[in-house]
């Protein structure tokens, strides 16, 4: 596997520097974010299959094993306070469970027939995606989930940094960021590793958009849990709605701290139920409600 061979590179890092050792690493860096630039048509087709399936209700679910299933979790469980998705509709399946998360569980990857009992387990179904990360792209754990995914009738991604590699074979969206030879050989928690945050952060964040939870490029569904994301709240009410820090904190405390709602209340001059229904209609998405971002605003 080319994410296994020696990196001629970098062979003498072991001999520089800080300074020198650190200028390596960073020109390596350097090199992931090309790679995945090469797969973006490819990433494009799965955020589209990923939005058509949540709007209908079904679950963007990951799975991984060591640094990729450490990657997955950290997407999923951060998609909850930014978007303000419900827990169960972004969630991670990691090898050898919640242990696994702080130190490696042993064999937990090789295991084909848990990764098959992970997916049969979630219940998973067509409504659903299942996105299998490695970056060999042939984890035994994370092929036995693609094949119950796809055995279910879900949509499959596979999202790997070697190719070919089996799992590209078995996924219906085949995503291969191949950012070669490692700054040291075969630690592919490094340029593998960034190549895969990218990705899994492209899939969400895209498909979240085209959801609507995001108003020109402002987080509009946050969901307010501490005193930053309150400030940014209010922020974001003021900034769409031209109004106050009062004004916005007042909007907010009657909604409980939707945005969305406290915005449209603001411009149309509604109250918080006819506001929420308004939004409902528009599927939630909030330009249809109240125009685009620094345009006209729609009003009675």
């Amino acid at each position: 596997m080319l994410t296994e061979k020696p990196n001629p590179r970098t062979a003498n890092i072991d001999q520089l520097s800080s300074l020198e050792m650190l200028q390596v690493i960073n020109d390596e860096d350097a090199t992931v974010a090309g790679a995945v630039r090469r797969t973006l048509p490819t990433i494009a087709q799965a955020v589209d299959m990923i939005t058509a399936r949540l709007r209908d209700g079904g679950r963007l679910i990951y799975v991984g094993a060591g640094t990729s299933g450490r990657l997955g979790v950290l997407d999923a469980v951060e998609c909850v306070p930014t978007f303000s998705t419900d827990p169960n509709m972004v969630q991670a399946i990691m090898a050898g469970g919640g242990d696994a998360l702080t130190e490696a569980v042993e064999g937990a990857e090789d295991n084909y027939n848990a990764g098959r009992h992970a997916i049969i387990t979630r219940q998973v179904n067509r409504q659903d995606v299942v996105v299998g990360i490695a970056a060999s792209g042939r984890t035994p754990f994370v092929i036995g989930a693609l094949e119950a995914a796809n055995e279910a009738g879900a949509a499959t991604i596979a999202v790997t940094c070697n190719q070919p590699a089996p799992m590209l074979e078995i996924a219906h969206i085949p995503i291969a960021a191949v950012v070669g030879p490692e700054i040291i050989a075969g630690s592919t928690r490094l340029k593998a590793g960034s190549a895969q945050k990218m990705i899994l952060n492209m899939l969400s964040t895209a498909s979240m958009i085209r959801l609507g939870k995001v108003y020109g490029n402002l987080m509009v569904d946050v969901k307010v849990t501490n005193q930053k994301l309150a400030a940014r709240a209010r922020r974001i009410v003021m900034q769409v709605a031209s109004i106050s820090e009062d004004e916005a904190a007042d909007l907010l405390q009657q909604t409980g701290n939707q945005v969305k709602p406290a915005i449209v209340m603001a411009l149309l001059g509604i109250s918080p139920d006819e506001a929420r229904a308004r939004l409902d209609t528009a599927h939630g998405m909030l330009r249809d409600v109240i125009g685009p971002v620094n345009g006209s605003i729609i009003r009675d």
